[in-house]
């Protein structure tokens, strides 16, 4: 039977369950072994430098954030960081992997209500083993029509994907937490994008204000996209 059912694009971290949270926390710790070296702002500035390099190199996630953080903690102590240090920084980035997926607030229901009315595409960058994991613990994997695992949420990935999945990308909409990776590269294939802010967001995923040329719509929260999105895909934008 064909399945004429909108195809609506959904993140998964920070959008469907916390994600965000856990790093900062983990940040934190790396800050607390780095104590004697550097302040807490110097860490996360030293962190965001380094992973803005690594994710080209390592990709998203916490295998990757793990590696930046025992790069961060060499560089700032100057090598001098002990082996109880980088055994702490190993044992947060385990506990980055093995943290249980949390969905966010109404996410469940939402996705009940949603998956009626359209075929749910997840596009999700990251680890792929470690997305997949999550993906499959969430408890609403069944509703998903597809799931797409990238290395980086561009342009160019986009219309791969929707290319896979013979989607036209004017018929696409995508919702997700961050304007670089959810909105900005969706609007330039064509589609349509909404925003629904996380109450933490990594800093390499924001954009400044100043540099967007698009309109998107801006939901408090993802429980409100049963009652948007009709009227958004009817054209009122």
């Amino acid at each position: 039977m064909t399945d004429d059912r909108p195809v609506l694009g959904l993140d998964a971290d920070d959008t469907l369950w916390e994600n965000q949270a856990r790093f900062d926390a983990a940040q934190a710790a790396l800050a607390g072994v780095l104590a004697p070296w550097a302040d807490a702002d110097t860490v996360d500035q030293a962190m965001l430098d380094i992973e803005r390099i690594n994710v080209t190199r390592y990709g998203y996630g916490a295998k990757s954030f793990t590696l930046s953080s025992v790069e961060a903690a060499i560089r700032l102590s100057d090598g001098t960081v002990n082996t109880d240090g980088i055994t702490a920084i190993l044992d947060a980035g385990k506990q980055l992997l093995d943290s249980p997926v949390e969905l966010l607030d109404g996410v469940a229901d939402t996705i009940d209500a949603l998956a009626a009315d359209y075929r749910l595409l997840i596009v999700t960058k990251g680890d792929p083993s470690d997305q997949h994991r999550k993906v499959s613990a969430c408890g609403i994997d069944d509703r998903f029509w597809a799931v797409e695992v990238v290395p980086e949420k561009d342009p160019a990935t986009y219309r791969a994907v929707l290319g896979r999945h013979d989607v036209a990308p004017e018929a696409f909409t995508m919702v997700g937490n961050s304007v670089p990776s959810d909105v900005l590269p969706v609007l330039a294939v064509g589609g349509r994008a909404v925003h629904i802010p996380h109450h933490s967001t990594w800093l390499h995923e924001v954009v400044d204000p100043a540099t967007i040329t698009h309109d998107f719509p801006v939901l408090d929260s993802f429980g409100q996209l049963p009652g948007f999105l009709p009227g958004f895909l009817a054209g009122d934008r």
